[in-house]
């Protein structure tokens, strides 16, 4: 086995994910085709220079169907001998084609592969595909199929967080993602996306609201409370699996949940040959990944037994790792990493998450981990993990250590 390493990673800014969003204009063909093509020019790659091209993307239908991988590289500006592999692991797609091209290369399957993701959630609606987990009876039903928002809901129940810890954290989400670019933080990472012409459409994330406070957030209804105790009911769906809980605490709302935008994200990942070959300094190792199915109705505490596992498997303790990315999907599934790993929350999402910042659903999972590196960097911190809940129960997550 050889190592897998990261020698550059970045994305495009996040736009509001509708009509009125600067990015609404942008397919995801273009955009992914934007965000290879910096990759292609930063590392000055020419030819056959890596092996695939491992694109995340949870929507695929439409201009997001197809193999939106190949149809990425075909219009980008790389070799038309690089394949592409589309892969969908619902919101750790992004990460999974990460991991899967560390991998490869750990594996000798190649010497580099360039991987991320892309979702245009303002062109290609999230659900538009028709998964079968929502909406196929004799599966919904054996599986106690509950939305995501109530699931997070579910998990604030269970392990007892309130409202007002969520609106919390949402608030303190916001306050660092201003910080954040406030101090340049994401300037070695994010790319402008320009039009047809290189004119600029958008160079900072534009869906954050640095103002909210606790009485803006206080004052939002949850948006989940009428879906689960009326019609269709889905709180007494889950309280047949969950029957100890008395009632759901609908705690979530627009603004402690993440948001919808438009994104895509690009890592290049190599041996150290590859590096050698084409003058790259390796920026960190990817040390280790890691992938477990959880409960699909409570659905979203994947990134705590995965992270158990990924640690079991290195040998490592939760101490021994410098910084966290959880994504915030959710604000309860953060509160609930923290909880189990007793982690202090200065550690966890630095630079603000999801919450503040949008949950390009195909993207963020490479997002993250671009993230991560950035701020180990920055703080001359050595080791860090990247983790994400997943749809119908499953959690994902990776760990990367400076060269």
């Amino acid at each position: 086995m050889t190592d897998a390493y990261i020698y550059d990673a970045l994305r495009t800014p996040r736009g509001k994910g509708r009509k009125d969003g600067s990015l609404h204009e942008v397919t995801s063909v273009r955009l992914s085709a934007l965000t290879l093509n910096a990759i292609k020019e930063r590392n000055n790659l020419e030819g056959h220079a890596v092996e695939d091209v491992i694109w995340g993307n949870v929507t695929q239908v439409m201009e997001q169907g197809g193999c939106l991988a190949r149809s990425a590289v075909l219009a980008s500006d790389l070799d038309e001998r690089i394949p592409g592999l589309a892969i969908n692991r619902f919101c750790a797609s992004g990460m999974e084609a990460v991991n899967l091209a560390a991998n490869q290369v750990k594996g000798g399957a190649g010497d580099a592969y360039i991987a991320g993701g892309v979702e245009m959630m303002g062109r290609v609606a999230m659900g538009s595909d028709g998964a079968a987990i929502a909406v196929d009876p004799s599966l919904a039903m054996d599986t106690y199929f509950v939305p995501q928002g109530i699931s997070a809901d579910i998990i604030a129940t269970e392990y007892g967080f309130t409202r007002e810890q969520a609106d919390a954290l949402a608030m303190e989400s916001q306050r660092r993602a201003a910080k954040a670019w406030e101090e340049k933080r994401f300037g070695k990472s994010v790319i402008t996306v320009t039009d047809q012409n290189g004119l600029p459409i958008l160079a900072h994330d534009e869906y954050m609201r640095p103002g909210t406070d606790m009485q803006a957030l206080g004052s939002l209804n949850p948006a989940f409370q009428m879906m689960g105790e009326q019609m269709p009911g889905f709180d007494k769906v889950a309280m047949l699996k969950y029957p100890h809980l008395e009632r759901i605490n609908h705690i979530h709302h627009a603004g402690n949940s993440s948001g919808i935008v438009d994104g895509a994200a690009a890592l290049l990942i190599g041996n150290k040959e590859f590096g050698e070959r084409h003058g790259l300094k390796p920026r960190a190792r990817i040390k280790a990944t890691a992938k477990i199915g959880t409960d699909p109705t409570i659905m979203l505490t994947g990134p705590v037994p995965v992270t158990e596992k990924i640690l079991a498997d290195t040998g490592m303790e939760i101490g021994d790792l410098d910084l966290f990315e959880v994504n915030e999907a959710f604000a309860s599934v953060v509160l609930r990493f923290q909880q189990a790993f007793d982690v202090d929350p200065e550690f966890v999402n630095v630079n603000g998450g999801s919450i503040a910042m949008g949950h390009p659903l195909g993207a963020t999972g490479a997002i993250i981990i671009g993230t991560l590196l950035d701020e180990l960097e920055r703080q001359d911190k050595e080791t860090g993990l990247a983790t994400l809940c997943i749809a119908s129960g499953m959690g994902a997550a990776t760990v990367i250590e400076r060269v």
